[in-house]
């Protein structure tokens, strides 16, 4: 089987994936994708409170809706086909937050790998948006997302 992956910044496609995204890059894959890991940048940070993003205060399982973020998302994931095993790790060099939204709902969290927040699981096919939060109002900070199939 032939795995097939692109890689888009907005308005500005990726043709080659072995080429680093531009910052807030979305992303299409499928089952197996290759790089793996594959990592997308960004900037945390926002004016407008995770929860009100989230529309709740918490998820169940995966934690707390907190931080700040922008409006929009962070990143747009599409996934084409199932994923029986997808992680989701940032890393920065501060505490931030995430949240997902998807065709099975809304996830939430802050401490899933120290103070880095993460999100693993079985993934359905489909449409995933994602936002990188700061804990303070207004803080952008860097950080990088890694997406992969190994555990």
């Amino acid at each position: 089987m032939i795995a097939v992956i692109f890689i888009t910044a907005r308005f500005n496609p990726v043709v080659n994936a072995q080429i680093p995204p531009e910052i807030f890059g979305d992303v299409t894959i499928q089952h197996p994708f290759s790089p793996d890991p594959l990592i997308l940048r960004g900037m945390s940070g926002g004016s407008v409170e995770g929860s009100k993003i989230a529309g709740k205060i918490q998820t169940p399982i995966t934690g707390v809706c907190k931080g700040f973020m922008e409006q929009k998302p962070s990143h747009k994931l599409k996934l084409v086909g199932e994923f029986k095993y997808l992680k989701l790790l940032v890393q920065g060099p501060a505490d931030t937050t995430m949240i997902i939204k998807g065709p099975g709902g809304t996830w939430c969290n802050d401490d899933f790998d120290g103070k880095n927040p993460g999100i693993v699981g079985e993934w359905i096919s489909g449409d995933y948006q994602i936002w990188i939060g700061s804990y303070k109002q207004h803080e952008s900070l860097p950080y990088s997302l890694t997406i992969t199939q190994g555990k």
